[in-house]
């Protein structure tokens, strides 16, 4: 470590790295600014905090706290030394029902604590604040900026529910701020007590000088987040020097542990829909709304379910109600039937005030969940539009009265239309707080000039409807600058003052809230320079011109979803390491600044930083659907892997694995003698000489002729049905036919039930490992072929038995082959499970020849859940009479070559105990349902004698699933023999 902070933090043995790509990955939070930190520190003790706080303060450097990094105020981001709190410090200590308190660590996730304190409970109580990022940002983040989320009209913000905290200030004193005072943490720390004891005097002292400033401007309406908290240190609030603490964003101490309370849960709730033709209608019935006493009253608009259906399907959103505005209104209670009847006067009061489009309860859970999500993704949702559009963060936290929304809203729009801007508008109506993305350009000067006009506009317009310029997120780089338009010059001296107390030099997250940082500095899409990116993939649409590669990799905008331990699918590699370099946040960012030249980043396409990104990526593709950016890592990978690769000498499993197809054409010549030889230790030579790992059993190859053997004994299938009513075309891809041709002859009878005729094709590839590996010139040429042969100038269904070669025709295709001719073909694609699902919706029920299991392990295959959904094979199990169907919703961690390369088989396995091993170990008598045959390979891997079947195999309805009993070596190479001579 080369600067004299680096080697401080070394010697106290202080976990830091300063390499280009991890600075790269935390530039960035999920606002609109990049500040380059000068390294990242991952503290694993209070000890490391105290010495990391130390270093900084001997060197003159900043330091910034950090959780999830989900700040949309530029809160998270610095220029000096980073302590993610978030890999380490994130225990739940204890939970003491009795008190009412959970003891813990600022690093943990308040899905976690929630999660925690629910299960010791008996899910009695819960955690209360749960913001729409619950499932990644952090208590030590929620204390940081006063975070609140969709219940807070019952619950109120973080501060609300905080009892102490516990802190580490800037010249190392280790403090515990409670509910009336300030002490030391450890009472024999005689300098800790001191420096408390002087502290807590000095802030008395503010407090009693400001008396009637801070009464008449402080804590005026639920959601004044802007500014410090200096209320709470009045008399009539006991000098409550934690609330006081909460929200003061890492500039007064930094945040080494909490003791959080929490509340009783009802044990009934119900999500009322309402829908209204636009925002402002939906605002003006919050006050007849509240008075029903609702727990949480949320609102989004139009544009964000547009794009929630256009990105994860129409099934996406469920039951919705008519309006281009909703309202979600959560009431509970502890008697369900009090709740149900408290719903039907909502609805009828609603109703004869006359705005109410149309509005119903959603008792089903499925709804409420589909409901909450919508909202849930609102950020992410809004920045990608189905349109096509852009909109960013920077005026998204206002807060206002709730009886002044509607009239605020109405004169922001008037606002916006002046500066020729759309608001895509979501956020807690019932509290008065909005969350509105606004279609900036702030790659260009003009674009920022209008940023900034406009943000000073909206600022000084919140103000005169007497509300706060941020309602939740804080203050940050995005509006301290707009503090003075708030507040009068006596409070303002006051807040820097506070902040000079507790930290003189001044040297903790620098820029916010106190001497700012200007609003239009430090922005992220500012100085990108131009230069023209050549892709293979077509990455439009391209907005305002940009380069779509460009354009492309800036649509993260640091949400953070992938770092969510639950719900979804992505990231994979992340759940794995919890290491943000393995997220596809982290890799987006390293991304981001490969276009902007940054450092070692800016060797471009040939960047070394951006390869080791990318090495953990599974290219499961699961970010381009559970991202609500819209973030398709996969593609970029293997767009920079195409260029990355130009010229050098690849790995050996691109050409082991990459190149598959071809070896299997081989293989399938002489599959007795391949098989034999892979059996023996020459075999594990052979995959050891072609980058595969030797610790997973390889699979057996079929010979060239087995699956047309299957198709045959079938007797379904026969060419020349173009004309012929509902017939299907039934593609036989690589995979099958190289490995379980068993599964094409069930595929082919299934269809011919469902079906009046098939016909089978198997002369293409799609071309997927090479996607896979970033040989995209090869890719195309293969998908070019596949779209000649088959594009028959019919509309039937494509359907394909493995889901990834699906996916690969489905999207891939038109993507990297620009003809009419691909996009016909792609848009008849399905998989087999969501055909056979569709044929089910249609009133077809399958007839299996055999019992049908009553539980089944459902491993998804990651590409069928980006590209054809979730539900399939769920609802042709369903539909099959399969009673009990347990989700492994996860990756596998093979992933087409991934886990079979032997740098990865490692983590392969760790991505198998997110869900799949978990799964497997809880069912041991349940059949596994994995039609993906990476899935199969990974199922065979962990439990050897339970193999994973194939939808079609379940649903076959002529003979059993059949598994071929594995041959001896001596077996295989007598057979073999045999057919040579």
């Amino acid at each position: 470590m080369g600067t004299p902070l680096l080697r401080e933090l070394a010697e106290a043995g202080v976990p830091a790295e300063a390499s280009q790509r991890r600075r790269s990955e935390y530039s960035y939070d999920a606002s609109n600014y990049r500040v380059e930190p000068i390294a990242v520190a991952f503290p694993r003790t209070v000890g490391d905090v105290v010495a990391a706080v130390t270093a900084c303060r001997s060197t003159g450097t900043p330091l910034i706290a950090r959780g999830g990094g989900t700040s949309m105020a530029g809160n998270a981001v610095g220029p000096g030394l980073v302590l993610d709190f978030s890999r380490h410090m994130n225990r739940v200590l204890g939970i003491d029902e009795g008190s009412g308190m959970a003891d813990v660590e600022p690093g943990v996730v308040l899905a976690t604590l929630t999660r925690d304190v629910e299960r010791q409970t008996g899910r009695r109580c819960t955690f209360a604040p749960d913001p729409s990022s619950k499932n990644r940002a952090t208590v030590g983040g929620a204390i940081g900026n006063d975070a609140c989320g969709n219940h807070s009209v019952r619950y109120g913000r973080t501060s609300d529910h905080v009892a102490e905290i516990d802190v580490v200030t800037a010249d190392g004193a280790r403090l515990t701020a409670t509910e009336t005072g300030l002490r030391a943490t450890d009472p024999d720390d005689s300098f800790s007590a001191a420096r408390a004891a002087a502290l807590a005097e000095s802030l008395a002292q503010l407090a009693h000088e400001h008396l009637g400033a801070l009464r008449l401007e402080l804590g005026r309406i639920p959601r004044q987040v802007s500014g410090y908290h200096l209320e709470n240190l009045l008399p009539e609030k006991r000098f409550n020097i934690a609330r006081a603490l909460v929200g003061s964003e890492g500039t007064w101490a930094v945040v080494v542990g909490a003791r959080m309370k929490f509340v009783p849960k009802p044990a009934s709730a119900l999500l009322v829909c309402l829908g209204y033709d636009d925002v402002v209608e939906a605002a003006r019935d919050i006050p007849t709304i509240l008075e029903f006493n609702p727990a949480a009253v949320e609102g989004t608009d139009e544009a964000i379910v547009e794009t929630m259906r256009h990105r994860r399907g129409p099934d996406s959103v469920l039951g919705l109600p008519e309006g281009r505005a909703w309202l979600f209104v959560d009431l509970d209670g502890d008697d369900s039937a009090a709740v149900y009847a408290q719903a039907d006067r909502l609805l009828a009061r609603l109703a004869e005030d006359g705005r109410l489009v149309q509005g119903r309860a959603a008792a089903d859970p499925a709804e409420r969940a589909s409901l909450w999500r919508v909202r849930e993704d609102g950020a992410g949702l809004s920045s990608r539009l189905a349109s096509g559009g852009e909109s960013w963060p920077g005026w998204e936290d206002s807060a206002v009265a709730p009886e002044r929304l509607a009239d605020y809203l109405a004169d922001l729009r008037e606002l916006l239309a002046e500066h020729e801007l759309t608001g895509v508008m979501y956020g807690h109506f019932g509290a008065g707080c909005m969350h509105i993305r606004i279609t900036y350009e702030l790659r260009t000067d003009e674009g920022r000039a209008v940023f900034r006009a406009f943000t000073r506009r909206a600022a000084q317009l919140v103000v005169q409807h007497g509300g706060s310029l941020s309602g939740e997120h804080g203050d940050g780089r995005a509006r301290s600058e707009l503090l003075p338009l708030m507040y009068s010059p006596e409070v303002m001296d006051a807040f820097a003052r506070s902040r000079r107390l507790w930290d003189p030099e001044g040297i903790l997250n620098p820029g916010s809230v106190t001497d700012p940082d200007p609003l239009d500095g430090s922005l992220a899409l500012a100085g990108v320079p131009e230069r023209e990116w050549r892709t293979s993939f077509d990455l439009r649409p391209s907005p305002g011109g940009t380069d779509a590669w460009v354009h492309a990799v800036q649509g993260c905008i640091g949400v953070g979803r992938c770092r969510s331990d639950s719900g979804g699918v992505m990231c994979p590699s992340y759940r794995a390491t919890r290491d943000e370099r393995d997220s596809t946040r982290g890799r987006a960012r390293v991304l981001q600044d490969m276009v902007r030249g940054a450092r070692s980043v800016e060797d471009g396409w040939r960047s070394e930083d951006v390869r080791d990104a990318l090495d953990l990526c599974l290219s499961c593709k699961a970010c381009a659907t559970d991202c609500p950016a819209g973030v398709d890592m996969a593609t970029y990978k293997s767009e920079f892997f195409d260029h990355y690769y130009r010229g050098r000498v690849r790995p050996l499993s691109h050409f082991s694995l990459g190149w598959l197809p071809r070896w299997l054409k081989l293989t399938g010549r002489l599959p007795r003698l391949v098989n034999a030889v892979m059996a023996t230790p020459l075999g594990k030579a052979l995959a050891a000489a072609g980058g595969l790992t030797t610790r997973r059993a390889l699979p057996r190859f079929a010979g060239a002729a087995e699956w047309r053997r299957e198709i045959a004994d079938a007797g379904v299938c026969a060419a020349g049905q173009a004309d012929a009513e509902d017939s299907v075309v039934l593609f036989v891809d690589t995979f099958t036919r190289g490995f379980r041709p068993e599964v094409a002859g069930a595929a082919a009878r299934v269809l011919a039930g469902a079906e009046n005729a098939v016909e089978c094709s198997a002369d293409a590839c799609c071309g997927l490992t090479w996607i896979s590996t970033g040989q995209l010139g090869t890719a195309r040429r293969l998908l070019s072929h596949a779209a000649e042969v088959l594009d028959d100038g019919t509309d039937r269904p494509i359907v394909v038995v493995e889901p990834s070669c699906a996916a690969a025709l489905h999207k891939d295709l038109p993507e990297l082959v620009d003809t009419d001719q691909a996009r016909r073909v792609a848009a008849r694609v399905r998989s087999f499970a969501a055909h056979i699902a569709e044929r089910v919706s249609g009133g077809w029920a399958p007839s299996p020849a055999q019992p049908v299991p009553e539980q089944a392990v459902l491993q998804a295959h990651c590409h069928e859940y980006s590209v054809f959904g979730a539900a399939a094979q769920r609802t042709a199990l369903e539909a099959a009479g399969v009673r009990d169907v347990v989700d492994a919703t996860g990756c596998c961690g093979v992933a087409g070559n991934f886990g079979f390369e032997k740098d990865h088989f490692d983590v392969s396995m760790q991505v198998a105990e997110n869900a799949l091993g978990p799964a497997l170990r809880t069912t041991r008598d349940a059949a596994v349902l994995t039609d993906g045959f990476s899935c199969a390979r990974q199922v065979d891997q962990l439990e050897p004698s339970r193999p994973g079947m194939h939808l079609a195999q379940v649903l076959d309805p002529g003979t059993a699933p059949r598994r071929r009993p594995t041959p001896t070596t001596r077996d295989l190479l007598t057979k073999e023999a045999e057919e040579l001579l």
